[in-house]
């Protein structure tokens, strides 16, 4: 097995999240884009992903210290985490059902476990 298998199915959870995102409009749980209307907030969430996947994968691809990624990575998977854990009672948070919390759950538990391991 891999020795980085656990950072790998990490981040397969995140992009699996910030698909589930949209279906869940999380947008409307952001401070800032909450004030914008639906419309406006999918837009600037959707499309704000594009350079946050670019930079993602570039520097997977390119990085001459994985290692200082990897931990950054990991410990970005522990704070979203928490912070969906944080926004669980905010009145517009729609990932409610099981699946979306596998997921965000997989996250963290990847993060942390990567990083014990690493």
């Amino acid at each position: 097995m891999p020795d980085n298998i656990i950072f790998l199915i990490g981040l397969s959870l995140i992009v699996m999240h910030e698909m589930d995102a949209v279906r869940c409009r999380e947008w409307r749980i952001f401070p800032g884009l909450s004030l914008l209307n639906d419309k406006t907030g999918y837009f600037i969430f959707l499309f704000a992903h594009i350079p946050i996947f670019f930079w993602l994968f570039w520097y997977l691809l390119n990085s001459s210290d994985i290692d200082t990624f990897r931990t950054g990575f990991n410990i970005f998977l522990i704070v979203h985490f928490g912070l969906h854990l944080l926004f669980l009672k905010h009145k517009n948070n729609e990932f409610k059902d099981w699946i979306s919390w596998i997921i965000i759950t997989g996250t963290g538990i990847c993060g942390l476990l990567d990083l014990i391991l690493m």
